[in-house]
């Protein structure tokens, strides 16, 4: 008797990743409730990549609520709701920078208020990384790209984790020529701190996250309209430095991590390398993403190329069948 195939997990864009204590946090704000958020903080301790995933998810979740507020009025010396509250005013300064318009800047007073309170956190919370990640964020709205300040808010990111990967990602994209730098600075960035990486790092795929945000670069210059340069077309993605870099991510982080599922703070990144690969034609790198994914999608970077959706679906169908 023939083998009976398994049915492909839907896809299904899960806010939390996996993640079911935060899940349960999440409603909780929904309720009204923030004791729920404090207990998951309190339990996450200082597993940082952990904390870090946590706390940014619930940051676009408080952020047009006052849960944040009432936690600290009822718990002023909490470090943890003050670090929730730095990274929700990031979430909340980007919010008023969409709505404002590309090329429309922001009040610098305003940046300015939101990195002391990211410095506050700091203060109240020494040993968390997350800090510093939110400052190095909320750098790419100064105009003038305060890039003194850049330097010594990363200088106190390493020290306190010089493998955090929220950090790592938010200097690439502070780098990249969307922001204050440009593509070859992103890119040197990006392999610096690939090179650097312990065996079985997810840091190595700043590369592939590098290639995206260039083709978005490209994409949004063009308004719309189609895009014809070669560049962003198909060989953006399976030139043959491309192609090396995917083969590369994957022997650095996935050939060299600890065998079992992946954790809910590294789904994002696995969903890049699962992009990357099929677009570089790497279809057995592709599928080892996907089975580990397990149906866990991201809307980017799919996004960028199409429906995330049914990119998502129609790539995993194809290198990966049940």
């Amino acid at each position: 008797m023939a083998a009976r195939r398994r049915t492909p997990p839907p896809v299904y864009f899960d806010p939390d990743l996996g993640d079911r204590p935060l899940t349960a946090a999440r409603q909780d704000i929904i309720i009204g409730r923030w004791q729920g958020v404090r207990d998951l903080l309190h339990a996450t301790g200082s597993r940082w990549a952990l904390r870090t995933h946590r706390i940014r998810i619930l940051a676009h979740a408080v952020a047009g609520s006052t849960t944040v507020e009432t936690w600290l009025a009822a718990e002023p010396k909490s470090a943890d709701a003050q670090v929730l509250k730095a990274a929700t005013e990031v979430v909340r300064l980007f919010g008023r920078a969409v709505a404002a318009g590309r090329g429309t800047g922001l009040d610098q007073n305003r940046v300015d208020r939101v990195a002391d309170c990211c410095l506050r956190a700091a203060d109240v919370c020494p040993p968390d990384p997350m800090p510093w990640a939110s400052l190095l964020t909320a750098a790419r709205l100064y105009e003038d790209g305060a890039r003194r300040r850049v330097t010594q808010w990363w200088d106190e990111l390493l020290r306190r984790d010089p493998h955090h990967m929220e950090g790592h990602t938010q200097l690439l994209r502070y780098y990249s020529a969307r922001w204050h730098g440009t593509h070859g600075t992103m890119y040197d960035f990006a392999r610096d701190a690939a090179g650097a990486a312990p065996p079985g790092s997810p840091l190595p795929v700043l590369v592939q996250i590098a290639r995206v945000e260039e083709h978005r670069y490209v994409s949004d210059a063009t308004h719309g309209r189609p895009v014809v340069a070669p560049l962003t077309g198909q060989q953006h993605w399976n030139h043959e430095l491309a192609v090396t870099d995917v083969r590369r991510t994957w022997d650095r982080w996935l050939g060299m991590r600890e065998a079992g599922p992946v954790k809910a703070d590294e789904v994002g990144e696995l969903n890049y390398l699962a992009h990357a690969a099929c677009y570089a034609g790497r279809p057995a790198e592709a599928a080892d993403a996907f089975r580990l994914l397990d149906g866990r999608a991201v809307r980017v970077p799919w996004s960028y190329t199409g429906d995330a959706a049914a990119q998502f679906a129609r790539w995993r169908r194809q290198v990966a069948p049940a």
